[in-house]
């Protein structure tokens, strides 16, 4: 497939700027992929189409307060750091996006903090913007992480126009998040509120974790028509063998099987075994999803609304069928559904 066919018209207007209310009170388009049928729905409504035995699969990373301002030595000019991931625990090094880059140069100090809780060197240069930073900080791993989280700004995606709040921390993040690592959230996933959780409980749906730490490579943009030639970034994840047991037995027992997000599918899909089970896993991923393409465990799936051309799309188009999902976004642009990271959601089943 083609670049060109994920295109289609998004108004500015219809990207979300700030969560629902309620997270289990964002909209809920249902879209059946044998029929092409659409229904309108809340989110909370997914209770109706899932029964005892029936699994989701979650995504259980954590978002980290990834966006650091600091200031140059000598000239005091402000410096956006977003640190992208952790290299060295010990020698405390990381890999950094920096803003803007052409004043950063190996060897400059930067500064964080009015009274510089935190102080980095650049040790390295690994792309145009990319940097390896060292910071010097002599106290103990968990003094370093808490200023970070002094220091550090909710990651919100760019294309929110505002600045990150004291709610962003709560909202930008999963009530099931557990392992610190991604520095984007798993958007499908923030719909879910403890209440929706505790009732599907109840129904007797269980849950499987994976974890998967959402990279900056979410957001890139696909360069070239062919999509073959689309490389994906590599991200870290893991599916515990209780998990895995979990899925399998569904598998088993051909129960409904529901990935909750593209990152839950991406993981999930790079731990196939050979005679189409979960595997436990602890590994890295650069799997690209888009049409035609065969899955393998999931047989239902939970997503937001994503923007034109994204690999986002293009894995869901994969899963709902092309036409489907092409159709439904249009039906979602008309019914104004809110779309991305704070938007709607979509249930494909």
């Amino acid at each position: 497939m083609k670049l060109s066919q994920f295109k289609f018209n998004l108004p500015e207007s219809l990207v979300a700027n700030n969560p629902a209310e309620q997270r289990d009170e964002a909209r809920l388009m249902v879209l059946h992929k044998d029929s092409g049928k659409i229904e309108h729905k809340i989110f909370k409504d997914v209770l109706g189409y899932f029964d005892d035995k029936d699994v989701m699969i979650l995504n259980n990373t954590k978002v980290f307060p990834a966006r650091l301002y600091g200031n140059k030595e000598k000239t005091g000019a402000t410096i956006e750091v977003f640190l992208l991931r952790e290299l060295n625990k010990e020698l405390r090094l990381w890999d950094v996006l920096v803003d803007p880059a052409r004043k950063i140069r190996v060897g400059n100090k930067l500064y964080f903090g009015d009274d510089d809780l935190l102080v980095a060197e650049v040790v390295d240069n690994t792309t145009s913007r990319g940097r390896t930073i060292r910071f010097l900080f002599e106290g103990t791993d968990e003094e370093f992480r808490k200023n970070v989280e002094i220091l550090g700004e909710t990651p919100l995606p760019k294309y929110i126009k505002r600045k990150a709040t004291a709610e962003d921390k709560e909202r930008y993040q999963t009530i099931f998040a557990k392992h610190e690592g991604a520095v984007a959230a798993p958007t499908a996933g923030l719909h879910f509120s403890r209440e929706l959780m505790k009732r599907l409980e109840l129904k007797g749906v269980e849950f499987a974790e994976v974890t998967l730490h959402v990279g900056l490579g979410t957001f890139r943009t696909v360069e070239v028509e062919d999509l073959t030639k689309h490389k994906m970034d590599s991200e870290q994840f893991i599916i515990e063998p209780k998990d895995a047991n979990i899925v399998n037995k569904a598998l088993e027992d051909k129960r409904k099987i529901c990935a909750v997000g593209t990152t839950s599918m991406r993981a999930i899909e790079s731990a196939v075994s050979a005679n189409r089970t979960l595997k436990a896993a602890n590994d890295w991923t650069s799997k690209f999803i888009f049409p035609p393409y065969d899955f393998s465990i999931a047989n239902s799936m939970i997503t937001n609304f994503h923007t034109p051309e994204s690999t986002l799309l293009m894995m869901v188009s994969a899963f709902g069928g092309y036409e489907n999902v092409m159709n439904a976004y249009e039906v979602a642009v008309k019914e104004k559904y809110k779309f991305y990271s704070y938007g709607d959601a979509m249930l494909i089943i």
